[in-house]
């Protein structure tokens, strides 16, 4: 044999074995690929760190495949491919263990198989069981399976009958052969996948709606459309105050198609007094491709009437009982203050009667809390705010003097030493019952002899009222909850300590009215602050 002649084979060979990796790396990756978009298209996956770290090795390891001239690398340099397959295949199994791609370990294996004869089965069949035995390893709920033994043993099968494959004819047909029976269970799959999402969507009572970018429906289910979506002359929608009349364009799904996005929009349709009327929650929230790119949106909605006709007979109860309660409650206060006025009345009566006076005055402001709820209700009137010139300094001054008696019963210390001139445009009666609340839970719920500090402040923009007190303090837990109606902590509701649940909520209500916020920070055994923040007008915090 010549030299020419050798030369001329080896580079044959070589050529041949560059098209085979090639094409091997591209048939993997091209497999690999449509399992990440199957991954993704179905939302299984549990582990997003593999999964990324999968989807940048294939891209890697595929483009490798296509750059480098491994006719001119050693054979082995070559190799590292399958290798860095295996790695991959691990690294999918780790993000979405259910979705059976133990089958991919087919490709490395035959690969190995093929290129490097008995040594390749043995260092596919040690890839597959150190890889998948490490993936079931960090997972400890997943029970121990035939598969733990009989993947390994399929890789090493696999391994073997592409060794012996490669040395008859036949090999390119088996391997195309798998590969069409891989797409056709992945497109099963698939198929599967969408049937169980359509029933699914069929058997909620909500309705569901999928929306493209330019606003035309992809997918709804049948809730949705036996959902009232539009104004008409015979069905016309108005909104949450059930009074205003809303235009078609103002309608939740229009909106939605225009590419606006809202939470819990409430659309009453039907005319008010109309037994048939309905009331309809509706969200739209974006949806975005597997670029982050805009994609639609999505839109659910909520008949919702029942509930909402249930909270309305419920606040119109609550303040039809509170006014009912009011009336006979001042005139009880008022005669006690009379009887109390007598001088020669015996001490063992007066005590009775203060006692008496005491509990009218708190049902009297628990009367007062209820009825302000229900003024405050989102469903109801708006809060009546009187904007003025407003020193904060005497108005806290003054809520200090009113709850110095109350203090001194526990012995807790009041200390105003912080508070400072501060002008605010407010209503002064409205920030007093803020301030009057706050100081009356420090005290209420403080420890016996403890100290309560209070201070006014302002910067350029803000002025800021501090309540802080060395009490019993609030669980992490609890904190989210604490400005909600009606809500008590657990430990305050095991303790003799009276309250109804709404003073916070109400003082929420009256600094948010004001274009403020009201926050607290508090730690268990560590006491409570609670921060009250104005806004000051340009013009005002400049001069302040």
């Amino acid at each position: 044999m010549s030299s020419s002649t050798a030369s001329a084979r080896a580079g044959g060979v070589q050529r041949t074995r560059e098209r085979a990796l090639l094409l091997n790396q591209l048939m993997f990756g091209g497999v690999v690929l449509l399992a990440i978009i199957l991954i993704i298209g179905t939302d299984v996956i549990q582990n997003v760190t593999a999964f990324a770290a999968a989807t940048l090795l294939i891209f890697v390891a595929t483009g490798a495949a296509i750059i480098a001239p491994w006719d001119r690398l050693p054979f082995l340099v070559g190799m590292l491919l399958p290798v860095t397959d295996a790695v991959v295949i691990t690294l999918l199994i780790a993000a979405s263990p259910d979705t059976g791609l133990e089958i991919l370990w087919v490709f490395p294996a035959m690969w190995l198989g093929a290129a490097l004869g008995l040594i390749g089965v043995g260092v596919a069949t040690l890839l597959a069981t150190v890889g998948y035995w490490t993936v079931i390893g960090l997972d400890p709920s997943r029970p121990f399976t035939a598969s733990v033994v009989i993947v390994p043993i399929t890789v090493a099968a696999v391994a073997t009958a592409s060794h012996l494959s490669a040395r008859r004819d036949g090999a390119h047909r088996l391997l195309l052969e798998r590969h069409s029976k891989q797409l056709r269970q992945s497109v099963e799959r698939a198929r599967h996948q969408e049937d169980l999402i359509t029933d699914v969507l069929d058997a909620v009572d909500f309705g569901v709606a999928r929306l493209r970018v330019d606003g035309s429906l992809v997918v709804t289910n049948e809730a949705n459309a036996r959902m009232p979506q539009r104004s008409s002359d015979v069905v016309r929608a108005f909104a949450a105050d059930g009074l205003t009349a809303l235009e078609p364009r103002d309608l939740p799904l229009a909106r939605a198609r225009q590419g606006e996005f809202f939470e819990d929009e409430l659309v009453w349709y039907g005319r008010p007094g109309d037994d048939r009327r309905r009331a309809v929650r509706t969200t739209a929230r974006p949806v975005f491709d597997t670029d982050l790119q805009h994609d639609g949106a999505i839109v659910v909605s909520r008949d919702v009437t029942a509930e909402e006709l249930a909270l309305r007979a419920r606040e119109d109860l609550v303040a039809s009982v509170s006014h009912e309660l009011r009336t006979p409650l001042t005139s009880i206060t008022g005669y006690l203050d009379l009887a109390l006025d007598h001088s020669d009345l015996p001490q063992s009566a007066r005590r009775s009667l203060e006692i008496v006076q005491r509990n009218v005055e708190r049902l009297l402001e628990l009367v007062s809390d209820i009825l302000a709820t229900s003024t405050a209700s989102r469903r109801g009137v708006e809060l009546t705010i009187h904007r003025e010139r407003t020193d904060l300094a005497p108005v806290v001054q003054a809520a200090i003097e009113a709850a110095t008696p109350r203090a001194a019963e526990r012995e807790i210390s009041i200390d105003g030493s912080g508070i400072e001139e501060t002008i605010v445009h407010a209503d002064a009666g409205r920030i007093r019952q803020v301030v009057d609340n706050l100081i009356s839970n420090a005290i209420k719920y403080g420890r016996d002899g403890g100290r309560v500090e209070i201070g006014t402040t302002h910067d350029r923009d803000h002025a800021w009222i501090v309540v802080r007190d060395d009490g019993r303090g609030i669980s992490q837990e609890e904190l989210p909850r604490l400005f909600e109606r009606f809500f008590r902590s657990d430990a305050v509701r095991k303790t003799t300590t009276h309250g109804s649940g709404l003073g916070l909520a109400i003082s929420r209500d009256i600094v948010r009215a004001h274009g403020g916020e009201i926050t607290v920070q508090s730690a268990l055994d560590e006491g409570s602050t609670f921060i009250v923040r104005l806004p000051l007008p340009r013009a005002e915090g400049a001069s302040v």
